[in-house]
């Protein structure tokens, strides 16, 4: 069963395991994870750390971003202070935090008292236009409850846009974070931007997918800064209708908890878009052909050393082997969304295959020799 964590304005459903790897989240099996540096995200608690952060190089996928954002927050803090601009703000942003995370966003940035997400990464969802528009209607619809309790007059303005773009890590030698880079990213933020007070902005192609619950808005033509052409978008704001709940009838499937998944999450590293193999891995499969080389030492080239360490570093190739077959898996269920690996995904994975097949071949090698010249 998922576990609930409440607070004032929602409960965030917490998983028992990633929604992209199937890692263990809770329960005792999590323990070994956690041994291993593997526990929730903090960008979005129902996904693993590994699969929230672990991609190097990037890649190009399609996603739906979003940015909300409290309107006249200068004359907000200029009004209220610090201090209480800043219970204010906070409760804003836990708030919609937990909207976005109860249905499937990624949680990227805060920038003041503005919060951006994305839709469709790390956790693929068929959806997630519409996923985007129904959280960013109960984001407003959230805003009520902050009115009545600090008594203040809270609006947000909302900006949504679908794309593509490319997701990876991104800063200096010294601090990196997980982000997204593309048009898609500044349309959203210009959309915000250009968002009256109470409204969501959405692009025309978000629209034409929530179209049903949204009728008869007329469309319009935006001039936005930075972008060369019109662009056309739609105001939700006002319309009097109430979207349909997506989030509360959609649901991913979680990937089903197996030895594969443990075997997988110990050894791999599967990110958000990709799969990769971990330094664990590396460090096994170059241990493992270690100990099938250990037989040419006088020292080992005894039964007592052989066999157990023939036998571990054959159940660690075997590991490695399973572990690859395994990405193989899950970057073939993510269809479209998985182009081509990266460079150190590739090497990465010729390396750990050598390692293992060279471990096995080399271990019978020795069993052939042992059988065929029995030590007197």
């Amino acid at each position: 069963m998922s576990s609930k964590q409440s607070n004032s304005n929602s409960d965030i459903i917490l998983a028992p395991q990633c929604a992209v790897c199937g890692t263990a989240l809770s329960g005792p099996l999590s323990y070994i994870f956690r041994l291993a540096g593997i526990s929730r995200g903090t960008s979005n608690p129902n996904t693993c750390t590994r699969c929230n952060m672990h991609i190097v190089e990037g890649r190009i996928v399609e996603l739906t971003v979003l940015f909300a954002d409290l309107t006249k927050f200068t004359e907000l803090t200029h009004e209220l202070g610090p201090e209480q601009t800043h219970k204010v703000v906070s409760a804003f942003l836990d708030m919609a935090t937990n909207i976005l995370i109860r249905y499937g966003a990624f949680i990227d940035k805060y920038i003041g008292d503005a919060v951006m997400a994305f839709f469709n990464i790390p956790i693929r969802q068929e959806i997630h236009t519409a996923l985007a528009v129904d959280a960013s209607a109960e984001i407003q619809a959230g805003l009520e409850k902050l009115r009545k309790l600090f008594n203040l007059d809270l609006n947000a303005s909302i900006g949504i846009a679908t794309g593509w773009a490319r997701v990876g890590v991104l800063g200096s030698t010294v601090r990196k974070d997980y982000t997204a880079i593309g048009d898609v990213v500044n349309l959203a933020a210009r959309l915000e931007a250009q968002a009256s007070p109470g409204e969501i902005l959405v692009q025309d192609n978000v629209y034409q997918k929530v179209t049903a619950n949204f009728p008869d808005i007329c469309p319009e033509t935006l001039a936005l800064k930075g972008f060369r052409e019109p662009v056309v978008g739609y105001r939700l704001g006002g319309c009097g209708g109430v979207p349909h709940r997506h989030g509360e009838k959609y649901r991913e499937p979680a990937p089903a908890m197996s030895l594969g998944s443990v075997i997988f999450a110990l050894l791999g590293a599967p990110c958000a878009v990709g799969t990769m193999i971990g330094p664990i891995a590396m460090g096994l499969g170059a241990g493992s052909l270690f100990g099938a080389m250990t037989s040419h030492w006088a020292f080992f080239d005894k039964p007592m050393f052989q066999y157990p360490l023939f036998a571990l570093a054959t159940a660690g190739s075997l590991g490695n082997l399973y572990t690859l077959r395994y990405a193989h898996k899950i970057r073939k269920q993510r269809k479209e969304g998985m182009i081509a690996m990266t460079r150190l995904e590739r090497s990465r994975m010729m390396l750990v295959t050598g390692f293992s097949i060279a471990t096995l071949l080399l271990v019978t090698y020795e069993i052939y020799l042992h059988i065929k010249m029995p030590t007197m």
